[in-house]
């Protein structure tokens, strides 16, 4: 009898761990991730809308009819990425994502303060290299610090109403993810 507890107890175990191991692991070794279905309809630092979602074309999981949405797939090894982002009438948005999907920032329109939602995304390394009397905590700038060099950038606009959808889809074409060819300046004071 103890012997068959022992041999239950013991494949109770190692199933959860063989579960627990290939929940982990699976995220890594899937060859078609977000990064990689966007990689076919993407261009690399440029602002792509995405077509409105239906359960039969949706490019990333969890996407809402309701949102007008738009990627920029970046490659911060060519130097930090200027981003900005009109708001649009109803709510804005924008997500970063590693290259492995983990999320590490998020910003809308709310918490922007703005009409444009404007920042600077650079590696820890290109942060660091910066020039010290820069004033890089003003508060017209924000730097974000990305954990990879290369990533996901995902913009969404609430369209409140069906017939708004237009609008919001036009705030995102507006939007602008560029690579700078000038190092990052700090604004200069008493001008705007």
């Amino acid at each position: 009898m103890i012997r068959l507890l022992f041999t239950i107890i013991g494949g109770v175990l190692l199933g959860g761990v063989v579960h627990l191991v290939s929940v982990l692991a699976l995220p890594r070794i899937a060859t078609q991730d977000a990064y990689s279905r966007l990689a076919a309809v993407t261009k690399e630092n440029a602002v792509t809308p995405l077509a409105p979602t239906s359960p039969a074309n949706a490019l990333l999981p969890f996407m809402d009819p309701a949102f007008a949405m738009a990627v920029c797939r970046y490659d911060l090894s060519s130097g930090p990425i200027k981003l900005t982002v009109p708001v649009s009438q109803s709510y804005t948005s924008v997500s970063f994502y590693t290259r492995s999907d983990v999320a590490y920032y998020a910003i809308n329109d709310r918490s922007a303060g703005r009409r444009v939602i404007e920042l600077d995304l650079m590696t820890e390394a290109q942060h660091e290299a910066l020039p010290e009397e820069e004033d890089v905590t003003a508060a017209d700038r924000l730097i974000i610090d990305s954990p990879t060099s290369s990533g996901l950038i995902v913009l969404k606009a609430l369209a409140a109403e069906p017939g708004l959808m237009i609008q919001a889809q036009a705030s995102l074409a507006a939007a602008n993810c560029r690579v700078q060819s000038d190092p990052p300046t700090a604004p200069v004071k008493g001008k705007r």
